[in-house]
């Protein structure tokens, strides 16, 4: 099938879950999770500098579990069952999988990314040379650029639904400090260094407070940006307390090699020891 039908299927599948009784919608189906697995297709992509949401690829994942069939599979001593299996022809595509890692069919992992004891959700993409580290969740659907660093214990959540949805993004060039959670469709641009337990979600204030006065953004963080976690005070009715903020307190330097400004960055804004 053509992209084209296949959106076609796709969408009057997800508007009549009955049509999933119909050989070709539910091959559509399938047929949009193997080419998500292949790289072919992606939820999400960037056109003219913009972020673009694909609803019916979203759609697709979401029927998927409509139409897979609950299965056991073994692993040496280990037993999974479960509807959607391991990707498999890891070394075909020139992926390193250390013991523990867990990919699941239907996401794209680029060649030379390296994937730790870590998760990597349907209709996730990892994009080449990033290392996913140990604990780290790459959630359903999240975008994950080239050459990234998702230190351990990094939380991505997971977007299924609405489809249409932004999922998560971390885009190429960025180092996500261990224990960081990035939920509710985030978007981290290029080269952004997010220290330690940096927590965003879709109305976390972000605040650049390298300037004479702060400047809010939310869902965003910009490219380039230093990001540490903060709190900032709010009234209640009880009184006074400290919120949950994430601070800009710099920016990396695009003229400089790229391991030599994270190196520096972290240090000169004491998000590293």
């Amino acid at each position: 099938m053509s992209g084209t039908d296949l959106e076609t299927r796709i969408s009057a599948a997800w508007a009549d879950r009955a049509r999933l009784e119909e050989p070709v919608h539910r091959a559509a189906v399938l047929q949009t999770i193997h080419a998500l697995d292949r790289g072919e297709l992606r939820v999400a992509e960037k056109v003219d500098g913009e972020w673009r949401v694909n609803a019916w690829v979203m759609q697709a994942v979401n029927l998927y579990f409509a139409v897979a069939a609950m299965d056991v599979h073994d692993f040496g001593p280990f037993q999974t069952r479960d509807k959607v299996p391991l990707k498999g022809n890891l070394e075909a595509a020139g992926v390193r999988a250390v013991p523990g890692a867990v990919v699941r069919d239907g996401s794209y992992v680029a060649p030379g990314a390296v994937i730790m004891p870590a998760f990597v959700n349907i209709g996730a993409r990892v994009g080449k040379g990033t290392m996913v580290d140990t604990w780290a969740t790459v959630g359903s659907c999240a975008q994950v650029g080239e050459n990234v660093h998702l230190a351990g214990g990094v939380g991505i959540g997971g977007v299924l639904e609405p489809p249409g949805a932004r999922p998560n993004i971390v885009e190429d060039g960025c180092f996500i400090g261990s224990r960081c959670i990035l939920v509710e469709g985030v978007l981290v641009e290029e080269e952004a260094v997010l220290g330690a337990n940096v927590v965003i979600t879709s109305s976390t204030p972000i605040v650049d407070v390298t300037g004479p006065q702060e400047v809010i953004y939310r869902g965003r963080v910009p490219a380039r940006s230093v990001v540490i976690p903060g709190t900032r005070p709010k009234q209640y009715p009880a009184g006074t307390w400290q919120i949950p903020c994430a601070l800009i307190v710099g920016r990396r330097s695009p003229s400089t090699d790229r391991k030599t400004s994270l190196n520096q960055a972290l240090r000169e804004f004491e998000v590293l020891g």
